[in-house]
């Protein structure tokens, strides 16, 4: 009755009301004041927040340089985007392990909804039963150790042609970057769509280094519309727009290119069944209960595995030869390692890699000063989570920076210096439980291809080593070389790797 009584009171429902309102207005700016505990974070401008401090081509080396002064976790507000940046093994393992399911989803990239399909690949889909499908069908289907070893004949045969690409070029230089690009292309084209496209000049006319550029560029710059999103539409004025869509126009017309070569029923097939194979067959399969998948979502597949599996392969060894002839000791202790190993003849097998302990010491340093991708791919917090005494909050965005962890003094001794001894002995590795070497992440967002890339990368390596004596042309020191790096979702020298290769056996 008295609740009646007071509810046919306006004056004091209307007090009453505004009582409580008050009481949750001032308790909720209290509690947000007492308990919420940002990283630490540089200074901000208005409307920009701290994007200036991203400035320039290597925004990874920005990062680094503001965790040197506010810490291995920094709070960035990157436009209307609040973001975290982690530089250290410590606070990686936090982020990718101890609250990797709170911290796995991605944020919806402009670039990534252009070129994949509206996000729908592996890489870039947002956490969910869709991108949960999709990962399991990648690590039991296309990338597992049964599906990678038997295409173990591919990698023995584009070993080959790569090592006779390189005779060819004797007595006169080799622009070793090309030959490596094409080597990473044609394995990756022969494993995923059934056939290579070096042969008859296609893979000039199709464009792929312009197009793989243009791909690595596209996701890995700091796109306006990524943190002011309202500002999406002015992408249209800044060329952006046009960019994405002509790359996404020639990836589309090669995937369906493929698909139609893969559904002729007049097409010759090989022993084992490629990759395309493999997606179609599970798309043709699967029920409307199995959340089959469609047309785009295997193109979006397909690119992924495109483009990530050649840039992986072509930057690591590009960066491995580069940093052994600037470190001659190294190429030396390494060549005697393979020459001790396969002995005379000519052909490194795959069976002679797991003697080959200080080649797997070498890639591992090659992978800790130059992770492919520098800056791991962004993750976007589902819920608040507390790492190292500060608040995370829900829907911010997380970068790892990789480069700078597999740099940092409290990890590594010497961290700049190319000395590949440091792993002798080590369980340190790069497969993401050692969060002191991370160049392909951890946790649910780990690259699935590390069993394909490590198996293509080992014995191109390996072969180049015990086939060629290795040196840089007459009159060019190792301090000549040019080292500088493109920015992007993945990064590589812009300039090409001219050596003399001196065949053994050609």
């Amino acid at each position: 009755m008295a609740l009646l009584q007071f509810l046919k009171e306006p004056s004091l429902l209307f007090a009453f009301i505004f009582f409580i309102l008050s009481l949750k207005f001032i308790f909720k700016n209290n509690l947000g004041k007492r308990k919420i505990k940002l990283p630490p974070s540089p200074p901000k401008l208005p409307i920009i927040g701290n994007l200036h401090q991203l400035a320039g081509n290597n925004p990874h080396l920005s990062l680094r340089s503001l965790a040197q002064k506010y810490g291995p976790l920094i709070y960035l507000q990157l436009g209307r985007i609040p973001t975290v940046v982690v530089s250290s093994a410590r606070l990686a393992k936090e982020v990718l392990k101890t609250h990797d399911l709170a911290l796995c989803s991605r944020p919806q990239i402009f670039s990534a909804k252009h070129l994949f399909y509206n996000c729908t690949d592996v890489v870039f889909s947002p956490y969910g039963a869709y991108w949960r499908h999709i990962r399991k069908v990648c690590i039991i289907e296309l990338l597992s150790a049964k599906r990678v070893q038997s295409f173990s004949h591919v990698r023995e045969e584009e070993v080959a042609r790569l090592a006779r690409r390189v005779a060819e070029s004797h007595p006169s230089t080799t622009n070793l970057s090309k030959l490596l690009g094409l080597y990473a292309n044609d394995i990756l084209c022969r494993v995923a769509f059934g056939r290579d496209f070096s042969q008859g000049g296609e893979y000039d006319r199709h464009g792929f280094q312009k197009m793989l550029e243009e791909y690595q560029e596209l996701l890995g710059g700091f796109s306006l519309g990524d943190f002011f999103p309202s500002t999406e539409f002015l992408h249209i004025f800044t060329g952006m727009k046009s960019r994405l869509q002509k790359t996404f126009q020639r990836f589309d017309k090669l995937f369906d290119q493929m698909l139609s070569e893969h559904v002729n029923p007049e097409r010759e097939t090989e022993e084992h069944k490629d990759l395309v194979d493999v997606l179609l067959d599970i798309q043709k399969n699967e029920s409307a209960a199995d959340m089959p998948l469609t047309t785009d979502n295997v193109k979006a597949i397909i690119l992924d595995m495109f483009a990530a599996g050649t840039d992986t392969t072509f930057i690591t060894l590009d960066w491995g030869m580069t940093e052994l002839l600037m470190n001659p000791k190294v190429l030396e202790k390494a060549q005697a390692e393979v020459r001790g190993v396969v002995g005379e003849r000519s052909v490194v097998l795959e069976s002679d890699l797991h003697q080959l302990d200080y080649l797997k010491a070498v890639i591992k340093e090659i992978l800790r000063l130059h992770p492919p991708a520098p800056v791991l791919v962004p993750r976007e917090s589902m819920e608040d989570v507390t790492i190292n005494g500060y608040d995370i909050l829900a829907k911010t965005r997380i970068f790892v920076n990789a480069w700078a962890i597999g740099r940092d003094p409290e990890s590594w001794e010497n961290p700049e210096k190319f000395e590949p001894e440091r792993f002798i002995g080590s369980t340190i590795d790069f497969k993401g439980q050692d969060f002191e070497l991370i160049p392909f992440g951890a946790g649910r967002r780990g690259c699935p291809a590390i069993i394909f890339s490590t198996a293509s990368i080992e014995l191109a390596l390996a072969q180049l080593l015990h086939s060629f004596d290795w040196e840089l042309p007459p009159g060019t020191r190792a301090e000549d070389l040019d080292l500088a790096e493109t920015f992007g979702i993945t990064m590589h020298r812009i300039a090409n790797l001219i050596v003399v290769a001196k065949p053994r056996f050609f």
